[in-house]
């Protein structure tokens, strides 16, 4: 049995290939190890993906891709968790980033970017990624992504900044005011999904010139501060992985066009392509 898992910071994707049978395909919370610590990790899987857990004789191969495995000691925080619960299995752990020029690259060079929860971009030679100067997380970085699009919402809703509308339909949604908010940033767990969460409202307004705007300046800013600071941007082929970049793909088309960025695949989740590219290639 082989699982493949895609996780970004707000959920992860598996999918669970048996010999004979459909791939079968869950759903968890997201493992990123530089919020959940190997314990925490372990108490995911298994209160969120016990069908997984009570077949775990089964399961001999685990490709995992997250947010936040870039660095080996992130790394082995969650191979030591995945080796816990599934001892029989080979594991291995690599970056979202490596996953997404998996599934969208195959074996040609190009750019890939990733516009979810968090963003981040990696040139892909064909067989390896080229770590730039981004993805430095949401209090730093993350130009384009959920995060970012949540922190526009809230502080221009609480510094009064949203035509009047738009601020009047906002609270009504989400009752949040200024406590609210600093309880969830600065004291609970998850801050970046927190923030995230509140992109779904951009896409239920989408039709008002306020949505557009900050769309627009978000996606752009992506655009300006991490494809176009590769000299060679324009020779190769950039894609996208993510519920942004998917679900913002018109405006996105738009804006890479008017930059001379060549776009590629626009993939929601990778997960099923991962899939047929581990089976085809050995890792």
């Amino acid at each position: 049995m082989i699982i493949v898992a895609d996780s970004g910071s707000s959920k992860t994707d598996w999918l669970i290939e048996s010999p004979g049978a459909e791939p079968e395909e869950y759903k968890t919370a997201g493992l990123n190890p530089y919020f959940l610590n190997e314990k925490e990790i372990i108490k995911v899987i298994q209160s969120q993906a016990g069908a997984i857990v009570k077949r775990w004789a089964e399961v001999t191969e685990i490709y995992f891709f997250g947010a936040g495995c870039s660095s080996p000691d992130r790394r082995e925080i969650v191979s030591n968790a995945l080796s816990h619960i599934f001892p029989k299995a080979f594991v291995s752990v690599d970056s979202d980033l490596l996953g997404s020029a998996y599934a969208t690259c195959g074996h040609a060079k190009g750019f890939c970017c990733v516009l979810g929860t968090g963003s981040n971009i990696s040139f892909f030679d064909g067989e390896n990624i080229y770590d730039g100067k981004h993805g430095l997380g949401y209090v730093l970085g993350d130009e384009g992504s959920g995060n970012w699009f949540g922190k526009v919402l809230i502080t221009d809703y609480l510094y009064g900044n949203m035509p009047a509308d738009i601020s009047d339909l906002f609270y009504n949604t989400y009752k949040i005011d200024k406590d609210v908010v600093i309880t969830h940033v600065y004291q609970k767990a998850a801050p970046n999904s927190y923030l995230a969460s509140f992109t779904k409202f951009l896409s239920e307004i989408k039709s008002s010139a306020y949505s557009q705007d900050v769309i627009k300046r978000g996606l752009l800013e992506f655009i300006d501060q991490c494809i176009k600071t590769y000299p060679d941007y324009n020779d190769y082929n950039c894609h996208f992985v993510g519920s942004i970049a998917y679900y913002f793909r018109n405006e996105l088309k738009t804006l890479c066009e008017e930059n001379g960025v060549h776009l590629g695949k626009i993939i929601k989740r990778p997960i099923n392509e991962l899939l047929a590219f581990v089976k085809t290639r050995d890792l």
